[in-house]
């Protein structure tokens, strides 16, 4: 059975866009979608109706959301002390899969990234108990992945500082660290050449989201693809990111 999984940051909890929003969402034909900058729960509700969702949870100031084809079974924020925004934990109805939807800190500087391997470290704590079995971590990770390259005059002048004071150098870890975890990138695996930016929409020139699967599952990741559509370059300053999953019926 495929399982569609999308990805989207929807930038300020969507602002007035939710009906250009709710066409990426529908366009791409999701069961499930994990929304970060969710923060507004009337629009969260918007988008799904919009969208045609079944269901969706949202909490006021949390950046992570959902709305979903079909109910689900489980689900629940969770957060570390570390983590300044509260992971979520969904399982779908009648689905054999447990879905972690991710939104690091954002900034790019040496000790961002640092906290972002603190945040990691400990939601893998946090998930131990699930690790044998089908599971994704999915979302905003904020953070660029092993030989990728951040090319400073990309960046808005606003955060070109934060970067000079650490020596303009950053020692990127965060998505190591989930490498070294046992999990594999399916973009990445599905697109050795390609380099899957996802932001910002107007000048794609870095990639910050990602789905993750446990090595031991990667031959269940049918298709990951970043989403480019027009709709999509208006609705949000990130493309999602859309995998398909062969899961057990």
């Amino acid at each position: 059975m495929k399982f569609r999984l999308l990805t989207y940051n929807i930038l300020h909890g969507g602002g007035t866009r939710v009906k250009e929003i709710a066409a990426v969402i529908t366009a791409c034909e999701p069961d499930l979608v994990l929304l970060q900058e969710a923060t507004d729960p009337k629009n969260v509700a918007k988008i799904a109706e919009a969208a045609g969702m079944a269901d969706f949870r949202s909490v006021k100031g949390e950046s992570l959301a959902f709305v979903s084809r079909k109910k689900v079974a489980f689900c629940e924020w969770v957060r570390p002390r570390v983590s300044r925004h509260a992971f979520i934990d969904i399982v779908p109805a009648g689905e054999q899969i447990r879905i972690f939807g991710v939104h690091l800190s954002a900034v790019h500087a040496a000790w961002t990234e640092q906290r972002r391997v603190l945040e990691l470290r400990a939601l893998l704590k946090k998930i131990t108990q699930h690790r044998d079995r089908f599971h994704v971590l999915a979302g905003d990770f904020n953070t660029i992945a092993p030989g990728a390259k951040l090319e400073i005059n990309t960046l808005p002048l606003r955060l070109r500082p934060l970067l000079w004071l650490t020596g303009g150098r950053v020692r990127w870890r965060t998505i190591q660290t989930v490498l070294d975890a046992g999990y594999v990138d399916s973009f990445r695996m599905l697109h050795p050449e390609d380099p899957g930016w996802t932001l910002p929409t107007k000048d794609p020139h870095i990639r910050l989201d990602y789905v993750f699967v446990p090595h031991a599952q990667a031959g269940q990741v049918m298709m990951c693809d970043v989403m480019r559509s027009d709709p999509a370059s208006i609705a949000s300053d990130h493309f999602p990111v859309i995998a398909d999953l062969q899961i057990d019926a």
